[in-house]
C-alpha cells in the first residue's frame, strides 16, 4: 500500500487535515508539518567461488519467502553501504567480507507490513575470508552455490534482485 494511503493523521500533531503534498510527500493543514517518502537503502551481494558458481539464499521470511535471493538487506543508521554488506553477510552467512567492490544500483519496491518502501539496492561483488563454513541466519532458510549456466532469474523473487541477476549474467557468463 502507498504511504499517502497508510498515514491519514500527521505524525506530528496527530490531526487529520493530513493532505497529498505532492508525489512523493503530505503535508499537515493544522501545523505544516510536511512528510516524506525517500528510497531506503539496502545491498545486496554477488559472491563468486573459486568455480564461477554464484552463491544463492532461499527467503526465510515475507516478502517472497521460499523464492531465491542475494545475501543482503538495509542498510542501518550512521552506516556505509560497504559495512552494510559486511555486516548482513555476518549476520545472513556467518561469513567474514575481505573484499566488497561496488557494481550498481537499482531501483526497488519492497513490500513491509502492508507498506510499500520505495529503496534503492546497491550491489556488490563480494570476496569472503577463505575456507568460510556458511550458516544461514537470519531471513536467510538456505544457502548454496549455482553454475552460472544453470541459474534462473526467474526464480528470484523480489523485482530489482531478479534484474541484478539478469544483469550480472549477461555481463559474466563468457568470463567464467
Amino acid at each position: 500500500m502507498h504511504f499517502s494511503a497508510l498515514f491519514t493523521h500527521c505524525p506530528a500533531c496527530g490531526s487529520d487535515k493530513f493532505v497529498q503534498n505532492n508525489v512523493k510527500s503530505k503535508r499537515c493543514e493544522s501545523c505544516g508539518y510536511v512528510f516524506y517518502i525517500n528510497a531506503s537503502a539496502a545491498v545486496a551481494a554477488f559472491i563468486v567461488n573459486e568455480k564461477g558458481d554464484l552463491l544463492v539464499c532461499k527467503r526465510g521470511k515475507e516478502p517472497e519467502k521460499g523464492t531465491m535471493d542475494l545475501p543482503g538487506g538495509f542498510v542501518d543508521e550512521n552506516e556505509t553501504a560497504e559495512e552494510a554488506i559486511s555486516r548482513e553477510i555476518a549476520e545472513e552467512l556467518n561469513a567474514k567480507v575481505v573484499e566488497s567492490d561496488y557494481l550498481f544500483s537499482l531501483p526497488n519496491q519492497y513490500e513491509y507490513s502492508g507498506l510499500t518502501v520505495p529503496t534503492l539496492d546497491m550491489f556488490f561483488s563480494c570476496k569472503l575470508k577463505k575456507n568460510a563454513d556458511l550458516k544461514p541466519a537470519d531471513d536467510v532458510e538456505d544457502c548454496f552455490f549455482v553454475p552460472l549456466n544453470e541459474l534462473k532469474p526467474e526464480l528470484f523473487g523480489l523485482k530489482s534482485i531478479k534484474e541484478a541477476v539478469q544483469l550480472f549474467l549477461k555481463e559474466n557468463t563468457t568470463k567464467f
